[in-house]
């Protein structure tokens, strides 16, 4: 067994813990610490409202003091008309666009690994990077003008190839309102969702594609063959963050590029909450709402883990 050593440093225990220099890193790791506390620990207590008749004139005091409703507000939140429409909304968009997203990612991905030539990876990275760094504000604002009947340039170059006559109001047709929320979504973080991948495919020990080589292994053969069944592990945990953000939408997205006339199929859990809560002041009830979808994201996270584990071994826990 390892024994307990002092330097001159500091106090090194077993297995070469240094004191000192923990005391170090921790110091360095407080101010995000406090952050934690601040804006993720503390609030939980407000998880109270979702069991209360809570009012906003109460103050923050209210949290604690007022009156159990016990799960009237949950009750209200089931028997609301815009219950099922956004458990549709939010499951639809999810799923169609993780079964997309994810896929075109790891292709890209492996299709950025292939350039050979040192800039141009650097600027098919950096173009495709960019976006990610633009706000919804900011990027949804360029969506919906590109996609206006008046003067778009989806419309404009539509109508000079003659594939439509008169211009078509795209956020104005519930039909389209998926398909914009995916694609744009999947162009926005295309070039981010690759680093992950990016990074485990460079730590493929690069005697296997030596190998497969000299066997009369093309390009495509070591990609499917060699580098996807290396990254697994890591496809495996990105899915489970997929699966267990299934009920969590982008909320700035779907807010910038919601309206009166899409919102039969653009309203979600997310922005149910902000309706509720922020514009009609029903905090239990949004409360109520933003518990329940946690509780289910935890137990898909729980499902989803399990899952992995049993067919390929790997899982987060």
């Amino acid at each position: 067994m390892a024994k307990r050593k002092t330097t001159k440093k500091g106090k090194k225990y077993a297995f070469g813990y240094d004191a000192r220099t923990q005391l170090q890193l921790h110091a360095m790791l407080l101010p995000g610490t406090l952050l934690i506390i601040a804006f993720h620990i503390i609030p939980l207590f407000g998880i109270l409202i979702a069991f209360t008749d809570y009012k906003p004139v109460m103050g923050w005091t209210g949290i604690f003091t007022a009156p159990f409703n016990h799960f009237r507000n949950f009750k209200q939140v089931f028997r609301s008309s815009q219950f099922w429409p956004m458990i549709r909304n939010t499951l639809g968009i999810n799923l169609i666009g993780q079964a997309i997203t994810l896929p075109v990612t790891i292709l890209f991905a492996f299709l950025v690994n292939e350039i050979a030539g040192k800039r141009f990876k650097s600027l098919v990275q950096t173009t495709t990077y960019m976006p990610h760094f633009l706000s919804w504000a900011v990027y949804g604002g360029l969506v919906v003008t590109m996609l206006s009947p008046d003067g778009g340039l989806i419309n404009v170059l539509l109508q000079k190839s003659g594939l439509i006559g008169e211009p078509i109001a795209f956020m104005a047709k519930e039909e389209y309102f998926w398909t914009i929320a995916i694609v744009s979504g999947l162009l926005k973080e295309l070039g981010w969702g690759t680093i992950i991948y990016l990074a485990a495919i460079a730590g493929v020990d690069p005697e296997l594609y030596e190998a497969a080589a000299i066997d009369g292994a093309n390009r495509f053969h070591r990609m499917f063959h060699i580098t996807f069944p290396c990254i697994l592990p890591t496809v495996m945990i990105m899915i489970i963050f997929a699966v267990a953000g299934m009920l969590n939408n982008n909320f700035t997205q779907i807010y910038v590029l919601q309206n009166s006339l899409n919102r039969s199929v653009s309203q979600v859990i997310d922005t149910y909450v902000y309706q509720i809560g922020m514009q009609q002041f029903q905090f239990g009830v949004a409360t109520a709402a933003s518990l329940m979808k946690s509780v289910f994201a935890l137990a898909l996270l729980g499902m989803a883990n399990f899952t992995s584990k049993k067919i390929t071994d790997t899982g987060l826990f």
